[in-house]
């Protein structure tokens, strides 16, 4: 089977932020408590004219762009989002069109809360192993949906990131993947309701915890390695306490954390949330360093990648960076301005 990894990445953060104070202001609720129990400061949110096929394109462009490669050589597009533009539509086949993909493409929308994302990885690093195409693009997109005065209105964000992956000219080889899966209802919404619904401290030790826990155990037994042998580590980032908790639960260290960890800066992004911690991890790693990613989707599952940079990695980063979309040109919002943009 071939080798595979990631020939090419890039992000999209929306350069609009709304404050956690500015969200507990419209309520009349307290600013300090819902940060001390969040561990959140400020969240991203999409412009009035961006959704997740519009952020998607934004970061496919640079993921392709940064593998140095043309759409037409792309065999397979796969886009994970709990926010898709469309009940009945792909998302896939706009973004296909817009990144001059070919016609030619396995395709379609993957929807697992949080981690549909790392979904359309598995899926693209499996047909490239097998040989079935030579490299394809795996996304994860959200512009997620909180109901109003709910403690996930401060976390709830918008982001993207895509991944080129391919068997060629990689600046990270993916050493082995693995998931874990439940039937755990912590989180979710019925059609045609607007909002989700989550089930509070229950989407704590027996769904997030569990899962990633399980699933990390899983990816050190497959790799035959401990938390010491890798030099970043990345859980999804629901909010700023809980992959802190699981790192420390698991034996990693805040430092292993700290690139990849940017909830507090930029919310909860869902299906882009893990990815662009990786993103993150990509922009200042150096060559022979591990990085261990574990996803979390609530309902529930996690999936686990052991990846290793190469020499090529420094020539291959995306411009602006992560750091930059971050802290550079910001605009902050009023919630008035804020219920503008996000209430579609």
């Amino acid at each position: 089977m071939e080798k595979a990894g990631i020939a090419g990445y890039g992000a999209y953060i929306p350069r609009f932020r709304i404050k956690v104070e500015e969200i507990a202001r419209a309520w009349g609720r307290d600013a300090e408590a819902l940060k001390k129990s969040l561990c959140v400061n400020e969240k991203a949110v999409p412009g009035i004219d961006e959704d997740t096929a519009t952020m998607a394109v934004e970061a496919g462009r640079k993921a392709l762009a940064a593998a140095g490669m043309p759409g037409e050589s792309i065999g397979a597009l796969f886009i994970g989002s709990e926010s898709h533009p469309y009940a009945v539509k792909p998302t896939a086949t706009v973004v296909a069109e817009s990144l001059r993909l070919s016609r030619g493409l396995f395709s379609a929308d993957l929807e697992f809360a949080c981690k549909a994302g790392t979904s359309a990885m598995q899926i693209v690093y499996s047909m490239v192993r097998s040989g079935m195409i030579k490299a394809g693009v795996a996304i994860g997109s959200d512009v997620a949906q909180a109901n109003p005065n709910d403690a996930l209105e401060c976390t709830a964000s918008a982001g993207s990131a895509a991944l080129v992956l391919g068997s060629e000219n990689l600046l990270a080889e993916l050493d082995a993947t693995c998931s874990f899966a439940t039937d755990t209802p912590d989180f979710w919404r019925r059609q045609e309701q607007p909002y989700p619904k989550h089930g509070g401290q229950f989407t704590g030790k027996p769904a997030y915890y569990r899962h990633v826990s399980e699933c990390t155990q899983r990816m050190l037994q497959l790799t035959d390695s401990g938390p010491q042998d890798f030099d970043h580590v990345i859980f999804h980032q629901p909010n700023g306490k809980f992959p802190v908790e699981a790192a420390k639960m698991l034996g990693f260290t805040e430092k292993q954390l700290e690139k990849g960890l940017l909830v507090r800066q930029i919310g909860n992004c869902y299906s882009a949330s893990s990815l662009i911690g990786l993103c993150s991890v990509l922009d200042q790693a150096g060559p022979g360093e591990r990085i261990l990613m574990v996803s979390y989707g609530s309902g529930a599952g996690a999936d686990g990648f052991a990846f290793r940079t190469t020499s090529l990695l420094a020539g291959k980063r995306p411009v602006p960076s992560v750091s930059q979309m971050m802290s550079d040109n910001l605009q902050y919002l009023k919630y008035e301005k804020y219920i503008m943009n996000t209430r579609r």
